[in-house]
């Protein structure tokens, strides 16, 4: 072999020695002490499992059933054929000037979306038992996707408010503008209640058993079969202590256009459900770390 052939051969490099391996990322789930934060940051990043979630609770109520989206109508139906036999015909309750079904019924339909979402977040975490314990993710989805899943119950009810204002020849007003603010007043008093008893109801079962007595209760003392305007200062804006009051006065005053409007029982509705909220978020989070465990 002549040195130009020689010069010309590759030369072999070494065996290089082989680079490390990259570090994979692990992530310590360790539980919480205290009174923790609500870590809503985290909520967002799973917000497409909470849209699962919500859509698995609509798709689950509905399974099977002969009428399916029909019982979103007949529910609030015939409790207003009820009241307006009982209270608005037998017992002549006032209505503040309107006629006593359509009364009864704008009452009604938020009440029913606040009593649905209330017995199905209350015993969420209960029937998701097996996802609890076998996956992580953000446990405040699960009762929320619960009270989520009732906003289309209550669109499907509305249109039956909305038919029984064109019967009754009642047009709504500039004042339906303010509708949202108090659909969202009732779906912060139906978390923030769902909370409180989600959590309970994982260490005491027996709490599922007080849930429709305690929204029997809690409808009487909500003015749907009565006005509030009963009431007279101080005691009816004391009276907006109930959050649902303020929801339900509220509903007709943007609907209807009572004389009543809502005024300061508005504030104290509003501060209350928020108060009910974050205690209720605060309580769950802080006992968020036994729900495996205990489930």
């Amino acid at each position: 072999m002549t040195p130009a052939e020689i010069d010309t051969q590759p030369t072999q490099a070494p065996d290089a020695a082989p680079l490390p391996a990259a570090p994979v990322p692990v992530t310590i789930i360790e539980p919480s002490h205290g009174w923790v934060s609500l870590k809503l940051a985290e909520l967002w990043e799973y917000r497409e499992l909470l849209y699962f979630l919500t859509w698995r609770e609509v798709k689950v109520r509905y399974k099977q059933t002969a009428l399916g989206a029909a019982w979103a109508i007949i529910q609030p139906l015939f409790t207003m054929l009820v009241f307006s036999l009982f209270f608005g015909r037998l017992a002549k309750v006032p209505s503040d000037g309107i006629p006593y079904p359509l009364f009864s019924l704008a009452g009604l339909i938020p009440w029913t979306f606040f009593a649905n979402g209330l017995a199905q977040s209350s015993n969420s975490l209960v029937t998701s038992s097996n996802l609890i314990s076998k996956v992580y993710f953000p446990r405040l989805t699960i009762p929320l996707s619960a009270v989520l899943s009732g906003s289309v119950d209550f669109g499907i009810s509305f249109l039956l408010l909305l038919a029984m204002m064109a019967f009754y020849g009642r047009a709504p007003d500039v004042r339906i503008l303010a509708l949202p603010l108090f659909f969202l007043l009732s779906f912060i008093t139906a978390l923030g209640v769902g909370l409180w008893l989600a959590a309970l109801n994982v260490e005491y079962r027996d709490v599922r058993y007080t849930v429709p007595f305690l929204t029997q209760f809690w409808m009487f003392a909500t003015p749907i079969a009565y006005p509030s305007s009963l009431l007279h200062e101080p005691w009816r804006t004391v009276y907006g202590l109930n959050p649902m009051v303020g929801v339900v006065e509220g509903f007709r005053w943007a609907l209807l256009g009572t004389r009543t409007a809502p005024g300061p029982m508005i504030a104290v509705s509003s501060l209350a459900a928020l108060l009910i909220l974050m205690g209720g978020a605060y309580y769950f989070r802080r006992m968020e770390k036994t729900f495996a465990d205990v489930v």
